[in-house]
């Protein structure tokens, strides 16, 4: 994807309201909001369908985020099929730590894989709803975006043709590495960025999993961590070096590891299964601030990440898209330019709520394989103060259920 200040002026040209770019959580989210509200808008999307609906990514919702859903008509297949946890499980110092974090919030987790909700997005918007979303674009570029008339052009994949849309506003959310992201940093926003300095190996096992809730393993070997995904599939994380290749981790490493730093007494053993998926991530943070620039209005991924440490990436990315495209319908169905204005700060306060969850619960998780006694007393102080006070454990199973759904 490119930037560019001018449209070509051979390029086809239409209108809509509304233009998406990314076809993820967060846009797909915002395009069925428009929808809905009868509001015109293109979703342009780089890669195939197949590919989004299949692409794996998290898998833990917050209830509030469900109930958001379910209240537009979002969440019929995801209510019907979704596992919900409501504890979780430390395993530290050979013994294992049940936390029943449900009791404590009275809010669950949903258990429902992110190309699963992306499955279930596109289907409402694009094959129900009729919206007009283009899979395979190129060369994605924004126009215009700082003055009244902002504009998008790409390139169709069939014919090659440069295609160009003109627009009322742009929601970006084509996450990371996308060009609105890009866009709005080479302008005036600025760039947090947090480096964790270590890496997770991320696995998806043909498995059951082998047991009732998320396993935080802080071993003196590193971090692990486990994860239904389905009554068949787990997904395991493993802390590794940063940059470490997959391929230095086969099979037999693999569950060697698994059982090390997560068996304990008590517990079920592991049922192990091939390894269908094998990624190394490296853990960091960043935050773009403002997530508005002119008429380009950034959510999700493209506007911040946050590490899988905590899951909160899917749970920021719906609270972005609610709020943009609600202030999108009031804008376009209004002229009520109020919610555009103060969409950035809106969303602002829970990102960075949920980004300094995410550090303090890496340093819980990590402490124990960090080398440095100091940083593994901290991490010990820290669980047992969660284990043993009743406020901690309050505060800690409100903030790790996103109660506060507010910010």
């Amino acid at each position: 994807m490119n930037l560019a200040s001018a449209p070509e002026p051979s390029a086809p040209r239409r209108r809509a309201r509304i233009v998406v770019v990314g076809a993820g959580p967060a846009g797909l989210a915002v395009a069925n909001i428009l929808r809905a509200a009868s509001v015109d808008c293109v979703v342009l999307e780089t890669e195939s369908r197949e590919f989004i609906e299949q692409r794996p990514r998290a898998g833990f919702i917050e209830e509030w985020a469900v109930r958001a859903l379910q209240q537009r008509g979002l969440a019929d297949r995801l209510l019907a099929h979704a596992q919900t946890h409501g504890e979780c499980e430390f395993r530290w110092a050979g013994e294992r730590h049940r936390f029943a974090y449900a009791e404590l919030s009275g809010h669950r987790h949903f258990v429902y894989p992110q190309p699963l909700l992306v499955t279930d997005l596109v289907g409402a918007y694009a094959d129900r709803a009729g919206g007009d979303i283009r899979f395979g674009v190129r060369d994605v570029e924004l126009h215009g975006i700082d003055t009244d008339r902002p504009s998008v052009s790409y390139t169709d994949p069939e014919s090659g043709e440069r295609v160009h849309i003109e627009c009322d506003a742009v929601a970006g959310c084509d996450g990371a590495r996308g060009v609105t992201r890009t866009y709005a940093a080479a302008r005036r926003a600025t760039v947090a960025r947090h480096d964790y300095g270590i890496g997770w190996l991320a696995l998806l096992a043909q498995a059951p999993p082998s047991s009732d809730c998320v396993v935080f393993g802080l071993h003196p070997r590193g971090f692990a961590a486990h994860m239904a995904r389905s009554p068949e599939v787990t997904r395991y994380y493993l802390e590794c070096p940063p940059g470490d290749d997959p391929e230095n981790w086969p099979h037999e490493r693999v569950w060697s590891e698994l059982h090390a730093r997560l068996t304990v007494a008590g517990a079920p053993p592991l049922t192990e299964g091939p390894l269908i998926e094998k990624r190394v991530l490296d853990m960091h943070n960043y935050v773009v601030e403002p997530m508005a620039y002119g008429r380009l209005y950034l959510a999700g991924d493209a506007a911040h990440l946050a590490a899988p440490i905590a899951a909160k990436g899917m749970n920021l990315a719906l609270h972005d898209a609610l709020l943009l495209g609600d202030a999108l319908v009031a804008y376009c169905a209004d002229g009520d330019e109020s919610g555009l204005s103060g969409y950035s700060e809106a969303c602002l306060p829970k990102v960075w709520q949920y980004q300094e969850f995410s550090r303090w619960l890496s340093e819980l998780l990590h402490g124990a394989s960090s080398g440095d006694p100091f940083q593994a007393g901290i991490a010990t102080a820290r669980l047992r103060g969660i284990l043993g006070s009743p406020a901690a454990a309050a505060a800690f199973a409100e903030v790790y259920i996103g109660k506060r759904a507010d910010g």
